[in-house]
């Protein structure tokens, strides 16, 4: 599942700062290589951390997390260099998402993981046990 997509970026960055960040060459034009790479480690990251509460792909994408993929896409795309700012919305960014994998933050209409992940589970229940030391007095 794509979170974020090249557009969202821009609109986030703009172009300058991502032909920067992703153009090793002259630094004028975005690398849409490298940027659908940081993108995609995003996506990555952030499937991580809601495998656990909800059945991926997410039906749709919410808002929040189309902010979070676009600062951890960020974070990624400064190899080096890291300003004091782009880390804090990466670290803003996995405390949002580890509040999500713990359950504080829910997302809006998604289906969590644990009403379907069963869905294909065979469960049995067992009932109260049959052999007790009393039914077995007399037997020897």
């Amino acid at each position: 599942m794509t979170y974020a997509t090249q557009a969202d970026m821009v609109d986030r960055f703009g172009e300058t700062e991502l032909a920067q960040r992703t153009n090793r060459v002259d630094g004028t034009t975005i690398d849409t290589t490298v940027l659908g790479r940081a993108l995609a480690d995003a996506d990555a990251e952030i499937d991580g951390y809601l495998a656990g509460r909800y059945a991926l792909p997410l039906a749709t994408v919410p808002t929040a997390l189309v902010r979070v993929a676009c600062d951890v896409a960020r974070y990624r795309l400064y190899d080096d260099g890291i300003t004091d700012v782009v880390r804090q919305r990466y670290e803003d960014a996995t405390s949002f998402l580890k509040r999500i994998s713990s359950g504080d933050v829910i997302l809006g209409d998604q289906a969590a993981a644990t009403e379907s992940a069963g869905a294909g589970l065979a469960y049995h229940q067992f009932t109260q046990r049959q052999i007790t030391d009393d039914s077995m007095r007399g037997f020897a």
